[in-house]
């Protein structure tokens, strides 16, 4: 397994969210080369490609191919985006990143601008993140704009780029890139129908590359070592480290940065194994809008995109929550519907209204006054959110529901019975 080689590389050394500290492990280096080298954006993207980088915040997607999305030559103004609105119930590497390693994003924010030829970026951040998160990025961009990394002509280049932290109000929906955008406009976070996809019309209207704080993160590494380097980190299309945030029945909690595909055994031995001598019993593995895995399947798991898909879940943002023997499974989908309730944006009615739904019929379930029928009723109107919304928490409101009733049935039936 490998341990903290990409972004959180600065872990224990003093003050690691520093400048001095960050230059020491070649910070910024990769950044003058390309500018030295005047290197091509085609030749970056293509390096991307081979180490396999995939997004580091739930989708999955590409990171090479993302960016060749973006009109590259075109000279019309251009954003890149930095989504460090990490509110997936279970996540917080990403906070981690911006306290310890806040450098490492921006070199990697400039080089995707470099890139796209964007001149301003914006790296947003969630409302609760207003103490150390933020503080530590806002002390990381005076130090980078007084070294010269930011502003205009950068190390005396021609290629300009000015960088902002903006902080959210605390919306989960707003961890969408579009909802994002919107809120980034000073508008209502609400997301926007897609195609048009941010590459062609994104932050006000203008072509937009947007990633998640670990992507941007791993970049400035994977130029600095070599793609093939970080591909082989992990496995074949699942190339580099993840961070794996773990919480919930373990005696360790905690982030692990560690190889794309590490076994989940091995995982839950680095997090100390289950709490108070007790039993596994399940395992969301991607944060609460993922499918719920029994002890028999994520046993035999590993942890990388394709084996949890094969499985039956998904990697997600790699916040796996360890449940133990004891665990009430319908109290806990009660919460978690509660959560995506509270949260939706009601702009679909499908979402507006279910999500309703299913948390008062779990509700009536979980005072034990539910009938039979009603798991029926919670897997059609599920079924009805899935795939009929504008943004994805529709999805993560329904896969949560529809996979604790396919795993856990005989718990909900026999809390009607009672």
């Amino acid at each position: 397994m490998i341990y903290n080689q990409v972004c959180y590389r600065t872990l224990g050394r003093d003050n690691p969210s520093s400048l001095q500290v960050y230059q020491q492990l070649g910070g910024y280096s990769v950044i003058k080369k390309i500018l030295d080298e005047k290197r091509t954006a085609e030749s970056i993207i293509e390096e991307l490609k081979r180490s396999n980088l995939r997004g580091r915040g739930g989708a999955g997607f590409p990171t090479g191919l993302k960016w060749s999305f973006m009109p590259i030559h075109r000279s019309v103004e251009k954003y890149v985006l930095c989504n460090s609105d990490e509110s997936e119930p279970g996540a917080c590497k990403d906070r981690d990143i911006l306290r310890f390693n806040p450098h490492q994003v921006i070199e990697g924010i400039i080089i995707a601008a470099y890139v796209t030829g964007a001149k301003v970026g914006y790296n947003y951040m969630r409302g609760e993140f207003e103490k150390e998160p933020y503080q530590r990025m806002e002390k990381a961009l005076h130090e980078a704009y007084q070294a010269g990394f930011l502003g205009e002509n950068i190390l005396g280049s021609t290629f300009s780029f000015d960088l902002h932290n903006v902080l959210g109000a605390g919306s989960y929906v707003c961890g969408e890139e579009t909802a994002l955008m919107e809120s980034l406009e000073g508008k209502k976070g609400l997301p926007r129908f897609k195609p048009p996809f941010p590459a062609n019309f994104g932050l006000y209207g203008c072509p937009t590359n947007i990633n998640n704080t670990e992507t941007y993160a791993s970049v400035p590494v994977i130029l600095q070592q070599g793609s093939d380097w970080f591909s082989k980190l992990g496995k074949p299309n699942n190339g580099g480290t993840k961070i794996f945030s773990v919480s919930g029945h373990v005696n360790r909690p905690g982030n692990y940065e560690l190889s794309l595909g590490v076994s989940f055994k091995d995982l839950l031995n680095l997090a100390g194994g289950v709490w108070k001598n007790r039993a596994l019993k399940a395992v969301i593995p991607g944060g609460s809008s993922t499918p719920i895995l029994p002890k028999d399947i994520i046993l035999e798991c590993t942890m990388d995109y394709d084996n949890l898909a094969k499985a039956g879940s998904l990697l997600g943002s790699g916040s796996v929550i360890v449940l133990d023997e004891t665990t009430d499974m319908p109290a806990l989908l009660e919460r978690i519907s509660l959560f995506y309730y509270r949260e939706s944006c009601g702009q679909c009615s499908p979402c507006r209204e279910g999500t309703g739904w299913l948390w008062r019929i779990l509700n009536r379930i979980n005072k034990g006054e539910g009938k039979l029928e009603d798991l029926a009723e919670l897997d059609r109107v599920a079924s009805n959110i899935a795939g009929r919304t504008i943004c994805a928490l529709g999805d993560a409101a329904s896969m949560p529901v529809r996979s604790f009733l396919k795993h856990y049935r005989d718990e909900f039936e026999q809390k009607i019975r009672i």
